[in-house]
């Protein structure tokens, strides 16, 4: 089993910041990649911004400039979001994914988290 503990989410003004966190347990073998999604009322689920393994990492281009992924130094497996500039159209519900390998398998799987919300008010 694989469990995605998100937080940092909730309700901030035009500008302001934002850090989300995301922390992977459970049977583990080895991940390929961490990612945050966001989906808003009414719109499809988009990928927001993606670090690999490799500390590689590739943005949505209306949050380039604005938005970083990182992971953290001392747990690999915790992952972050930092989103500054905050605009009303960043509102959405935010998922974390992560692509891995689980414990006894071969192939990668991907899991998701909860979601959590984040709101910008003009």
């Amino acid at each position: 089993q694989v469990q995605l503990a998100e937080s940092g989410g909730g309700l901030v003004h035009t500008g302001e910041s934002l850090r989300l966190s995301c922390a992977a347990s459970g049977s583990i073998l080895s991940i390929y990649a961490m990612a945050w999604y966001r989906q808003a009322p009414g719109k499809q689920r988009e990928l927001v911004a993606l670090i690999t393994i490799g500390d590689n990492t590739n943005y949505l281009d209306s949050v380039k400039g604005r938005f970083t992924i990182s992971r953290d130094n001392a747990n690999k497996n915790t992952v972050y979001l930092q989103m500054n500039s905050l605009k009303p159209e960043d509102t959405a519900v935010y998922y974390c994914n992560t692509n891995l390998i689980p414990v006894g398998n071969k192939l990668r799987y991907d899991y998701w988290g909860r979601g959590t919300q984040v709101t910008v008010s003009s």
